[in-house]
């Protein structure tokens, strides 16, 4: 085969592997990365500190509508996102993984539920053509390939596909992280799409990732509320690993559409 054979598909997914180590369950693709964590002993853990962070998602919603509305994730990873939205919030959760090796993985080794609705498909393409406009009350999006190098799904277009689906009040987080991304470029996208005002950042992990979180139009709580509601989080939730109080000191806002901090 020539470097110009324009009969040449696309390349093979990664095969899913794990590793363990110290008492956690790792999933990899084909390289050293990690793309994901589980505590064996404690499924219902929520093991890495960047996903951790994406569940900072959680303050902009009242506290007694927790668990009211419809989950949805792009992109599987280890499953910890699915696991809390479906076992502890107990909402309707559906993921979409464009790699089936990783679902069976999941399955096999992660815990995944089986009552979780799982669409193997491209999520860029499933969120255009499939999900319905305004279902949706919280969005994660976790997606990378096996290098890690930057997120796969990074325009104002797919922004926007994500605001879409958000039902009123419905909250975007995100993890944003690559050897080749620039957490600035994403969220000036991120900007465009939900408006400056509407979106925050998570101070990064040492690992490097940063969280970024959106909403549809629904302001950053007042500090009195968002304290009481990161308590609340940490009285139901820490033992799962959500250190919600600690959040309040990451939080960063974006800077307005004025341009002003």
């Amino acid at each position: 085969m020539t470097d110009d054979d324009s009969s040449a598909g696309p390349d093979p997914l990664p095969e899913a592997t794990i590793s363990e180590a110290d008492g956690v369950r790792y999933l990899h693709l084909g390289s050293i990365w990690v793309q994901g964590a589980m505590r064996i002993r404690k499924p219902q853990v929520v093991e890495l500190d960047y996903v951790q962070r994406m569940l900072a998602s959680l303050l902009w919603l009242p506290t007694g509508a927790l668990g009211q509305g419809r989950a949805l994730q792009l992109g599987l990873g280890a499953g910890a996102i699915t696991r809390f939205t479906h076992k502890l919030l107990r909402m309707p959760t559906t993921v979409v993984e464009i790699n089936p090796d990783v679902v069976a993985v999941n399955r096999a080794w992660f815990h995944l539920p089986a009552e979780v609705e799982v669409v193997v498909a491209d999520a860029g393409g499933w969120l255009r053509d499939t999900a319905a406009p305004q279902s949706v009350q919280l969005l994660h999006v976790d997606l990378y390939d096996h290098d890690a190098a930057a997120p796969v799904l990074d325009d104002e277009a797919f922004y926007a596909d994500c605001r879409r689906v958000l039902d009123d009040g419905g909250v975007f987080s995100v993890n944003l992280f690559g050897r080749a991304a620039s957490f600035a470029q994403s969220a000036a996208r991120i900007a465009a799409v939900f408006g400056g005002r509407h979106v925050w950042s998570l101070r990064p992990t040492r690992e490097g990732n940063t969280v970024v979180v959106a909403t549809r139009d629904t302001p950053l709580p007042e500090r009195a509320l968002l304290v009481e509601r990161a308590a609340q989080i940490e009285t139901r939730y820490g033992a799962h690993g959500l250190p919600a109080r600690k959040w309040l000191r990451m939080l960063r806002p974006h800077a307005p559409e004025s341009g002003v901090a």
